[in-house]
This record gives structure tokens, sequence and C-alpha cells, in this order.
């Protein structure tokens, strides 16, 4: 039994030990039988505030081993993830000044330099491989539609874990070989994300093998939190709201948890979550209006549909049965925030945008949640004097389709005489207009 973490059931809160316990459980709570809880340190709180404002070098979320659900270090699986930087874009801040007339501070945590597989699910790869070791597990299985399946086929397969992996017919193609090229199962479902979960459930649960529990996994929960150490560390403060696109839900989850801890040592501030759904794959967004539309009735975080084989061409947010809807909803409301939609035609030209103005490209579920920040100063959710942060989950090398569309003109030309001058600052007021 770990003598530095344990868990509690957020529903009942019933005590549940270390993670070999919670695994021996079937990962749910034998008092109430819900699968969502929180990790609980013994760690002094005061030691958290040493590790976020340290002088030393921090090179991955492994700084924050003391408030980590692991007791060994020599069990650490760690590809050199690196942690996220976070850049004030400026020219974000200067667009809300020119066409809303506010005065706001904007940042953007990005995930594309992570050494193992450029995405943000790198940090929960690692700590779920180092769990996974520690705890002598030997089997695992996760449904994904991509991102998740290169990052913990990436890390399980350096801790020697056999990694069952289930994918909608539709994933991309680079993520299906990536597993397969790490060594591990790929099992294309003839169905949607929804299905390959349901046959992973089945395929599990018949052959005795562990699986993620999804987007309240403390696994993921866990590992996720130290994005809000990171803000405190880059840039000395917590914002006052909070974008990123939105799936299933670990995001605000693992934020909302972190937000708990860092009040412990002084920084209250609550961000108000604004979370950004693909416009053909958006059953949040459509219950959270419907809900807000009634004044939000009882039972309204139950009550959202369900979408099959959603038609989104953004994989990663394809999400069309959002089960945690109801605990995202909640903390939405709770936070002050809102649930929309970005449409995802004009996901390729934030892409451009940020491309011309920074030199990165980003991948479609990153755009949206761009597309989001956009969207929010339309609707008026941002305000004067709000400090914003913009979660990046991940950069092109993910979706390779993707990239083929950020090509301006693909036009065939067989002479001189056919090429149009160029003029950087026109195509800079033409991206401009795309987005607005």
């Amino acid at each position: 039994m770990s003598t530095k973490y344990y868990f509690v059931c957020k529903s009942c809160g019933h005590k549940i030990g270390d993670f070999a316990e919670w695994f021996k459980l079937g990962q749910k709570c034998p008092e109430c039988g819900k699968n969502f809880v929180d990790a609980k340190y013994n760690t002094d709180p005061e030691r958290l505030k040493e590790l976020i404002f340290t002088k030393d070098e921090v090179k991955s979320l492994w700084h924050y081993f003391d408030f980590l659900p692991l007791d060994k270090k020599e069990n650490i699986v760690s590809a050199g993830e690196s942690t996220s930087p976070i850049d004030n874009w400026t020219f974000l801040e200067d667009f809300a000044k020119r066409e809303y007339g506010i005065s706001i501070k904007v940042y953007a945590m990005r995930h594309n330099f992570n050494n193992a597989t450029r995405t943000f699910k790198d940090i929960a790869g690692t700590l779920g491989a180092s769990v996974l070791k520690e705890t002598g597990v030997k089997d695992y299985a996760v449904a994904s539609t991509g991102n998740t399946a290169n990052a913990f086929s990436h890390y399980l397969a350096a801790a020697g874990i056999n990694l069952y992996v289930f994918m909608p017919k539709d994933a991309e193609k680079e993520n299906l070989a990536s597993v397969s090229a790490y060594g591990q199962k790929a099992v294309v479902c003839d169905g949607d994300y929804a299905f390959a979960k349901k046959v992973a459930a089945d395929f599990t649960a018949k052959n005795n093998v562990l699986m993620t529990i999804g987007n309240t996994d403390p696994i993921r929960v866990e590992s996720k939190k130290t994005w809000v150490y990171e803000w405190l560390r880059l840039i000395g403060q917590l914002p006052t709201v909070y974008i990123q696109a939105l799936s299933g839900g670990t995001g605000p989850i693992a934020v909302d948890k972190a937000l708990d801890e860092v009040a412990k040592i002084g920084y209250t501030t609550r961000p108000r979550y604004i979370s950004v759904q693909p416009s053909l794959c958006d059953p949040m967004t459509q219950a959270w209006d419907k809900a807000k539309a009634n004044n939000f009735p009882e039972g309204w975080q139950n009550d959202f549909p369900k979408i099959q084989n959603p038609k989104t061409k953004v994989q990663t947010l394809g999400t069309g049965i959002p089960g945690t809807y109801p605990i995202v909803a909640e903390l939405t409301r709770k936070s002050g925030g809102d649930i929309i939609t970005f449409d995802e035609s004009k996901t390729a030209d934030v892409a451009r945008l940020i491309a011309y103005k920074t030199q990165e490209k980003i991948g479609p579920a990153s755009a949206i949640g761009l597309g989001g920040y956009f969207e929010s100063l339309k609707k008026g959710l941002v305000k004067d004097g709000d400090v914003v942060m913009i979660n990046l989950g991940e950069g092109i090398e993910r979706a390779a389709s993707f990239l083929s569309e950020l090509a301006y003109d693909k036009k065939l030309v067989s002479s001189a005489d056919q090429i149009e001058k160029f003029d950087r600052a026109a195509l800079e007021q033409q991206l401009w207009d795309a987005v607005k």
C-alpha cells in the first residue's frame, strides 16, 4: 500500500488505496460502483510551491514527481518528453483590440515539441506506462482515434507491455501504421469511435485485460493537471479564461483538479472554461445550448444527443456519444464558462493564419481550439482585462492529410506569364478576414 497517495471516490467519498488496489477492484468504487476517483497526496502542499517556483531546469512532468501517483522513481518510463512551452501571442491580443476594443492577454500552450509523439497525450503515456510497470501489468488496452493510440503504443512498448489499440475504421492510416511500427496490436473496428470502445470493452472483459476507463482515468487526469503547475511556473499567474478543443473532456477535469491543489498554496483564480467542438460532431454543445435555453432544468446533465458515426474530419474530436458530458457540463457551469461550436470548414484557414504569424504548423484539433478563441470574441465570452490560455493539443505530425489542406494554390502553370505577383501583406489580410 502506498504511503504517498490514495484515491477518494468522487461520488460517495469512499477511500481506496493506490493503483494496485484500484486495478484489483476493476477500476470501480466498491461502495457505489462509480469509476471517478480523486488522487490525494500526503505531501505537504508547500512542497508544490517549491517545485513550481524552482530555479532548476524543468525537463518533464516528472519534475512534479511528489504530486504524481507513482511510488518509486526507478519505475519511470520516459522518452525525454520535455515540457510544453507557453507563448504570448500578441497578434491575437492586437486582433481583439482592433476588432472588439478590448485589452486582453493571450497565451498559447503548445505540445508539438514533445520528444515522443508530439501531442499532449505523451504526458499520459509516460505516467501510464510507469504506473503499469510499477503494478506489474503485462497487458493493457485503449480505444483511440489516434493521439492516445500513438502515445500509449510508444511508452508501453518502451516498458515491454503488450498493448491492444482499438481504432475506428476512419482513423488516419498514419496512426494505424505508427501503432503497428511500435510492435503493438492495432485493431481496426468496422464502425465509429463509440463502436471501437464497445469492441474494446467486450474484448477486455472476455480476456481479463486491463483497459483505460477513459476521460476520468486518474492516469490521464493526474498527468494533465501538471499543465496548471506550468502556467504558474512560466507566466506566474492563472488565466481567467481557459480554451481548448473538446472531445471527451479530460482537460477541464484535470485543470479543475489542479486548481484545487494550487488553491492550497494561495492561487485561487478559477478560469472560465470555454470548450470547443467541431461543427460536425458537437453533441456536448447541442446539449449545453438546450440546457442553457431552458435555464438548466432538473436532470439537464443527463440530457445529451448521441451522434452515431459522426462525419467530422477532425477524427481526434469524433466523440459522438459524450459519456463525460455530465461532469464537463457541471464544471463549465460552475466556472461561468461555455461550450461552443466552431465551423470545421474553417480549420485550414485558422492553421494557415497561425503558420503565417508563428511559423508553427498546428493540427486540426488545435485549429478547432483556436477557432474557439475567435468565436468567443464574437459571442462576448472574453471580456476586457481577461487573461486567456489556449491549449493546443497537437502539431501537424499526427494529421498528414490535414497538412495538404494548407496549400494555397494548386494550379499548374505552363509559363511564367501565368504567375501572379505575390504580396504577403495582402495575403495576411485575407487570412484575418477568413477567420473573423
